[in-house]
């Protein structure tokens, strides 16, 4: 995973106070080791923590370590990236895309 001292490592744990109970937005990457679109992705993920502190909330969470959260939201494939808002889902990407589309989707978000 790509680092940035703005992303968030979200476990199973904190997930609920770090996402759910977060009063910004969070986007959070559900990612593994070895996968290769993760891979792509990171990096992206990394930037936008950057590019949107203050505004968003970023953080990834490694479904290999933390298994509970990816099944109660029905992940099936990685990466899936998905934006909560006041402890719901507002929007969710699977796959790994070009970061105009992960800021459209952000920007989306913050202007409803």
């Amino acid at each position: 995973m790509a680092e940035s001292e703005n992303l968030l490592t979200v476990t199973d744990d904190n997930f609920e106070a770090e996402v759910l109970k977060a009063e910004l937005p969070t986007l959070v990457d559900f990612w593994a080791a070895w996968c290769g679109p993760c891979r792509i992705v990171s990096p992206i993920v990394a930037e936008l923590a950057d590019e949107y502190a203050g505004k968003i909330r970023v953080g990834s969470m490694d479904v290999d370590q933390n298994q509970k959260t990816p099944t109660d939201y029905g992940i099936r494939g990685i990466p899936t990236l998905i934006l909560f808002k006041g402890g719901e889902v507002a929007d969710q990407i699977v796959g790994a895309v070009p970061k105009a589309r992960l800021v459209d989707m952000i920007d989306k978000v913050l202007g409803s």
